[in-house]
């Protein structure tokens, strides 16, 4: 069993990473700056660092990078700077899911393979209905046309609602939303819903990342969690948050 980690230099993808490298899984890395990645990784013989960015290997390539590969986690998000909020790639979430996603499909796994994406509260599951108030839908369309990285979260999950579906022989999917992201060296107790239960606008709660990680881990490798909360969006908060 191997996990492939798309955005592993980041906060919460190297929580990710180091929570699956805890459990002896083994991992492969594509990283654009592995320089930023931790010494130690370096010499983890479970660890498969591979220096490339996803949106510039070719279908071909990405095949064969996954194709060992049961689960694939994207904690892909944009620096937040003014060129990796305003430059491109715009829509780097949506397309690596899509490249990935084809990727799987060309392999024809004899078992789906799980691909986690890591989302934001701030982005509705328009499966659900769910209710938000007239204010936090205003602010949500401002981020729409300010802030193309949110415009990109909401696109990469529902290119997996509308397209990947619920029926892909090839790819099951979850995508995990976690609220205000914090910094916590130990996992915590959290907790997980099927949507938020307070707005992520005006009455943010707190995820911490290493949280994520832990979440996204078991998702992972733990079947029954899997079964529970594929195809769907859940929520995680710290627990401490959450009420």
């Amino acid at each position: 069993m191997q996990t492939l980690v798309l955005g592993a230099s980041g906060a919460t993808g190297k929580k990710l990473v180091e929570q699956l490298l805890s459990q002896n899984r083994k991992v492969k890395a594509i990283v654009r700056s592995p320089e930023k990645l931790p010494k130690s990784w370096q010499e983890n013989q479970n660890l498969e660092i591979i220096t490339a960015s996803i949106l510039d290997l070719s279908d071909k390539e990405i095949s064969e990078q996954i194709s060992d590969c049961t689960s694939i986690a994207s904690c892909l998000g944009h620096n937040l700077t003014w060129k990796g909020i305003y430059g491109q790639p715009r829509r780097l979430v949506t397309d690596a899911t899509r490249k990935i996603c084809d990727a799987v499909k060309m392999n024809s796994p004899k078992s789906p393979t799980r691909f986690v994406l890591m989302n934001t509260t701030g982005n509705s599951n328009r499966d659900l209905d769910e209710p938000i108030s007239f204010a936090q839908k205003c602010v949500i369309g401002i981020l729409r046309l300010l802030l193309p990285p949110h415009t990109d979260n909401e696109k990469a999950a529902d290119f997996l609602r509308t397209q990947i579906g619920q029926s892909s022989k090839s790819v099951e999917w979850a995508v995990v939303r976690p609220d205000n992201l914090i910094d916590l060296e130990e996992v915590t107790e959290y907790e997980i819903y099927p949507s938020p239960i307070r707005s992520a606008i005006f009455d943010a709660g707190q995820t911490s990342r290493i949280n994520v990680g832990n979440f996204i881990a078991r998702l992972m490798t733990e079947d029954k969690l899997w079964e529970k909360w594929k195809g769907q969006m859940p929520v995680i908060y710290n627990k401490s948050a959450a009420n």
